[in-house]
């Protein structure tokens, strides 16, 4: 009886079983399934429209780390401090687009950090934010539950943040209740209890440079 090599047998049964694991599937964002009824909200050079918001809001804002490039992209240095930069309509339902890719740093690999919100509270005493880190497209936040303010954080379905210097692709939705972080391609976390009826969106500095693009609004009625 010939006996297989068990290396080469080993190599036979791990190129089986990826052959049948299937590739993620992705699927279309918000914006490129129904293209009609978006509201471009990408800042001009003079950020009107926008305002920077400390992070808790009780600290001193620092340097202004914001601004819009000759072509268009807003760029967050990331050494101005912990704060956000809030679009300055209250929403109620609605869908916030945003494409966003880090500058990547020497040396690091997992440690960047930003965020994108929705339904926040205008100073930001109640936010809800998709974390956008190397395992992030999971909500956390200090929300409301019966009135009263609450700590939640829940837990990725899927990992599909690209490495720094890549763009992604992030879709919050607030309807009712749920609230849902789309990324790259699926929905990797959705809120189901979600008490705050309106509230802000706004994008992340958090010690990271950062870039952001095509920054898009949809409400629902």
């Amino acid at each position: 009886m010939h006996v297989l090599n068990p290396t080469l047998w080993l190599s036979l049964t791990l190129l089986a079983i990826n052959q049948s694991v299937p590739a993620a599937e992705s699927a279309q964002s918000a914006l490129q399934r129904e293209p009609a009824g978006w509201l471009d909200i990408q800042p001009a050079q003079d950020l009107k429209g926008w305002t920077r918001v400390a992070i808790p809001p009780t600290n001193a804002l620092g340097r202004a780390q914001w601004h819009v490039d000759a072509q268009g992209l807003l760029i967050c240095d990331g050494d101005g401090g912990h704060e956000m930069l809030r679009y300055d309509r209250e929403l109620g339902d609605c869908i916030f687009h945003v494409e966003f890719r880090f500058v990547p740093v020497i040396g690091t690999k997992s440690n960047y950090n930003s965020g994108v919100f929705i339904r926040n509270s205008a100073q930001g005493e109640i936010w809800h934010q998709a974390q956008l880190t190397m395992d992030g497209g999971y909500l956390f936040g200090r929300t409301l539950a019966n009135g009263q303010p609450q700590r939640i954080k829940l837990n990725p379905t899927e990992r599909r943040m690209k490495p720094a210097g890549e763009w992604n692709v992030l879709e919050t939705t607030a309807q009712g209740k749920t609230l849902i972080v789309w990324l790259n391609g699926a929905d990797t976390c959705t809120y189901e209890k979600c008490d705050v009826p309106r509230g802000y969106i706004a994008v992340e500095s958090e010690g990271y440079a950062v870039e952001f693009r095509n920054l898009k609004l949809k409400e629902m009625k």
